[in-house]
C-alpha cells in the first residue's frame, strides 16, 4: 500500500475541535462515540518524522473513526513539528504533554472514561505516545518534566520509532538523522523512551516485517532493552504489511493493533 491509497479515501470528520494553545498546531481533534459514555479513551498521535509539513493529526482521521464506531472516543493530539517555529526541543515535547493533559480537563464534560488511558501512535507518533506514558519518569532537572502528568496504562505502538539514540546512529531510519538532531537537541535522556525504562505500563508494538520506513529490527531491539529494565513489551510482527497498512482501517495490521487497544481497555 502507498500513501495515495490511504490519503484520497474520502475522510471521515471527528466531533469536536478543541484547542489547548495559541498556534494553529495546538489542537485536539475530539472523536465520539454514540450513547451518553462513559467513554472508553485512546490517546491518539500522528506521525510524520515528528514534521509537520509530513503530516498532522488528519492522517489518523480513519482508524480513529474506526475506533469510534467500536464505541471509543477518540483524543487525537496535534503539535508543532521540528520544522515549526517553537517546533523542536523542547517545544515538541511540551505540546504533546499539554495536548495530553487538556484531556484531564475536558474529560467531565464530554463523560470521558480517562480511568484506564490506552494511548497508540504511529511512526513518530509511537515514539511520543511511548514518551508521553514515561513522563513521570523524566530527569527532575528536565525542562520537560510536568509536575502532574495525566497516567497512561498501556500504549500501542505502530511502526513507531521509540528509542531515537538507536535512530540517530547511521544509516537511520527513513526519517533521516538530521531530524533526531533537532528533534532531541542530542539529549537523549529526557526525549527517548529506554532512557525512561521502566515505564512499568503494557506496550504493544505493532510492526510491518515490509516496513521501508522503520525497520521492523527497531521493535525488537527497543524491546529488548525494556525487557531488560523490567517492562513487559510485546512486539506483533505483521506480513506482507508496510508503513501505509498500520493506519489503514481496512488491513490485518490495523485488525492486529484494534484487538490490543480492545484488549487493554477490557473488551
Amino acid at each position: 500500500m502507498i500513501w495515495p491509497d490511504l490519503l484520497e479515501r474520502p475522510r471521515p470528520q471527528p466531533d469536536v475541535e478543541i484547542r489547548y494553545g495559541d498556534n494553529q498546531m495546538q489542537v485536539v481533534d475530539l472523536w465520539l462515540p454514540p450513547g451518553k459514555g462513559p467513554h472508553p479513551t485512546v490517546l491518539m498521535v500522528h506521525g510524520g518524522c515528528w514534521q509537520t509539513e509530513i503530516a498532522d493529526r488528519r492522517i489518523m482521521n480513519w482508524i480513529a473513526d474506526d475506533l469510534r464506531k467500536r464505541g471509543f472516543a477518540v483524543w487525537n493530539i496535534d503539535y508543532r513539528g521540528v520544522d515549526r517555529e517553537g517546533g523542536g526541543y523542547p517545544g515538541t515535547f511540551l505540546d504533546a504533554a499539554a495536548a495530553t493533559d487538556a484531556l484531564r480537563q475536558h474529560a467531565p464534560k464530554y463523560n470521558l472514561d480517562i480511568s484506564r488511558l490506552v494511548a497508540t501512535g504511529h511512526s513518530a507518533g509511537g515514539h511520543l505516545a511511548l514518551w508521553l506514558a514515561g513522563r513521570h519518569r523524566l530527569p527532575a532537572n528536565s525542562p520537560l518534566r510536568s509536575l502532574n502528568p495525566l497516567p497512561i496504562h498501556a500504549v500501542v505502538s505502530l511502526g513507531g520509532l521509540q528509542d531515537l539514540e538507536e535512530a540517530a546512529r547511521p544509516p537511520g531510519s527513513g526519517c533521516g538523522l538530521e531530524v533526531i538532531g533537532k528533534l532531541t537537541n542530542g539529549r537523549y535522556a529526557d526525549t527517548s523512551v529506554p532512557p525512561l525504562a521502566p515505564l512499568k505500563i503494557e506496550q504493544v508494538l505493532v510492526n510491518g516485517l515490509q516496513d521501508r520506513i522503520i525497520p521492523s529490527s527497531y521493535a525488537e531491539t527497543y524491546a529488548n532493552k525494556m525487557r531488560a529494565a523490567g517492562d513487559e513489551v510485546r512486539v506483533r510482527m505483521v506480513d506482507r504489511t508496510g508503513h501505509v497498512e498500520l493506519i489503514a482501517p481496512d488491513s490485518v495490521a490495523w485488525a492486529a493493533a484494534a484487538e490490543e487497544i480492545e484488549r487493554a481497555l477490557g473488551r
